[in-house]
């Protein structure tokens, strides 16, 4: 639906700090050796989705987290150990959860098809099933990929932060052989997203020394934000979807981005930029475009690697 390359092995070769060689996957990968991969995996997520409406977006950024620090191989799964802090526990982090559905995959797996899926290929199925689960689009997932062994917390300052602007955006994402298109097409997926207060308090509160809120906010959209989040909140979990049907994928993300009621100010950088300005206009006027773009975008980022050394028998740990 989204690309002539879906359905044939994928070649992605980048120069980027996080591609240090290239990475063959094929969808076809585990035809042999665990054929039910795909659909262990999704009975897992939905599983847990069942139970917690919240896991596709947790699922959705992690995936994102992991690909964006040391390629998709997994690293944000491993837990801290010793003197090492470990991706998951980095600031940037934090609020990551649902890292079981990943594990309870995994132990279905090994049950069936032992040493053979790596996690680092459970988290990239378990994102797309996110999206799907989710009334968004499906996609075949190209797959291969090995499980690193590096996990520094501090590698996390790498990851985009909610207050870049377009140039640190652009910068971020073409590091890692992304482009602007990839750029909007893949901040979509905060169709699905939470952002805590403290994410965007820079937008309602004291803003700058002449005003405390971001005149490109809507006015009554920012008072709304402002009620949610005191400027001294203590509430540890207060903060706000980033779009109007946060638990199912649709395009409302950027219609409410042209509307002014954007959350993070790195959504907002998407209108101050030509190119980024026109992707918005189009995907806010046509979810099937939006679509398109955001599984040819998802397959791109997927397949970022710096070369995974091995088969994690458990994913929050090295062998």
């Amino acid at each position: 639906m989204a690309s002539s390359a879906i359905g044939m092995v994928i070649m992605v070769m980048m120069v980027c700090s996080s591609c240090i060689n290239a990475s063959t996957l094929s969808v076809n990968y585990y035809k042999h050796t665990c054929p039910r991969v795909e659909s262990i995996v999704a009975g897992a997520v939905h599983k847990a989705t069942l139970n917690d409406k919240t896991v596709p977006s947790a699922l959705l950024r992690m995936h994102f987290h992991d690909c964006f620090i040391r390629g998709c191989d997994g690293s944000v799964l491993l837990k801290s150990k010793g003197k090492n802090k470990a991706e998951k526990d980095g600031p940037a982090n934090i609020s990551l959860h649902a890292f079981y559905v990943i594990e309870n995959a995994k132990k279905a797996l090994e049950a069936i098809c032992p040493g053979v899926v790596s996690c680092a290929d459970i988290l990239a199925l378990a994102a797309r099933d996110a999206v799907t689960l989710s009334g968004g689009p499906s996609w075949e997932v190209p797959k291969g990929r090995k499980d690193g062994r590096i996990s520094k917390a501090a590698e996390t300052r790498q990851l985009p932060a909610p207050t870049f602007n377009i140039s640190q955006l652009q910068q971020s994402f073409s590091q890692r052989g992304l482009s602007l298109q990839d750029l909007v097409a893949l901040s979509g997926g905060h169709t699905l997203g939470f952002a805590h207060c403290s994410s965007f308090q820079n937008r309602i509160h004291k803003f700058s020394s002449k005003q405390s809120i971001d005149p490109s906010l809507n006015p009554s959209f920012a008072n709304t934000l402002q009620s949610k989040c005191h400027i001294n909140n203590k509430v540890k979990n207060a903060g706000s979807p980033l779009d109007s049907s946060a638990t199912y994928f649709d395009n409302a993300y950027y219609k409410l981005l042209l509307q002014g009621k954007s959350i993070l100010s790195s959504d907002q950088a998407l209108l101050t930029h030509p190119t980024t300005k026109a992707l918005v206009s189009k995907y806010a006027h046509s979810q099937l475009e939006f679509e398109r773009a955001f599984v040819k975008s998802m397959i791109k980022m997927s397949s970022i690697t710096n070369g995974g050394q091995e088969i994690r028998l458990q994913c929050n740990l090295v062998r």
